[in-house]
């Protein structure tokens, strides 16, 4: 069984810098792909960006150019560096694994495991 613990949410100012941080525990081959995910009171849940054993990373085009995803396959985490950041990016952000994924991961039912969740908050 995995578990996916996420770290380092909180409130900042538009414009302010935030990452977050993901530790995976249990087996490595249910984590070959890892994202992120957020969410807002009354919508669904949405892709925010995703990365593969091989490094390759797709992002949603409200964040490209402003967050970055990367990974420790050694540590088995990911993170999700938040620069500029906006008003409209205050969310609960989940990290999100699963072993496989052969169509879009963009999807969240697609998704095995996901984590508690942190709250981000951008100040205006």
């Amino acid at each position: 069984q995995v578990q996916l613990v996420e770290s380092g949410g909180g409130l900042v100012q538009a414009g302010d810098s935030l990452s977050l941080s993901c530790a995976a525990s249990g087996p490595t081959t249910s984590t070959n792909i890892m994202g992120w995910f957020r969410q807002t009171p009354g919508k669904e849940r949405e892709f925010v960006a995703v990365i593969n054993l091989r490094g390759v990373t797709d992002y949603a085009d409200s964040v490209k150019g402003r967050f970055t995803i990367s990974r420790d396959k050694a540590k088995n985490m990911v993170y999700l560096q938040m620069n500029s950041l906006k008003p409209e990016d205050t969310a609960v952000y989940y990290c999100a694994a699963d072993p496989l994924i052969t169509t879009t991961p963009r999807l969240p039912r697609l998704w095995d495991y996901w984590g508690q969740g942190t709250q981000v908050t951008v100040s205006s």
